[in-house]
């Protein structure tokens, strides 16, 4: 299974294609899966092992990418991870674009800073090209989420 992990809990890679790559990825511990390809649909791999999947379906086409597509894959990542024991694998075909820029806009929403998260996954999987277009995706999706949280009145 070509898989990295980013964080103890995150990690990210290529397509799961069969039943026995599925059955790695819940051996290893992933709980739930979030699929950016569009080319193949995890969901009925994952339901004999319980594992949960947001088909979250994306054209690697290099043209921005909408917030609702990162708030989507983000608000299923986050909730996934509030529960102590689960781990997210997030993916797409090959894990060089669409899964690294999903990636990298959990990890901002976990707090971390966009450069510092793009250094650690760029370490951790070397393979990942970020391209522009597709990181400034994630910074129009930061700002979106920043725009959204109620003001305190002081």
């Amino acid at each position: 299974m070509d898989m990295t992990w980013v964080t103890e809990r995150v990690a990210l890679g290529g397509g799961i294609w069969n039943a026995r790559n599925m059955e790695e990825l819940a051996q290893a511990g992933v709980t739930h899966v979030l699929n950016m390809q569009i080319e193949f649909d995890d969901r009925p791999l994952a339901e004999p092992l319980g594992v949960r999947v947001l088909w979250n379906p994306t054209d690697d086409d290099f043209l921005p990418k909408p917030v609702e597509l990162l708030k989507r894959g983000v608000d299923f990542a986050l909730a996934a991870l509030d529960e102590p024991e689960a781990k997210v694998y997030v993916h797409c075909a090959a894990g060089v674009h669409r899964a690294p820029m999903m990636t990298l806009a959990v990890l901002c929403a976990m707090e971390w800073e966009i450069e510092a998260a793009m250094v650690l996954i760029e370490t951790r999987r070397p393979v990942v090209d970020f391209a522009d277009v597709y990181v400034e995706s994630v910074r129009r999706f930061l700002e979106s989420r920043v725009e959204s949280k109620p003001q305190s009145s002081n």
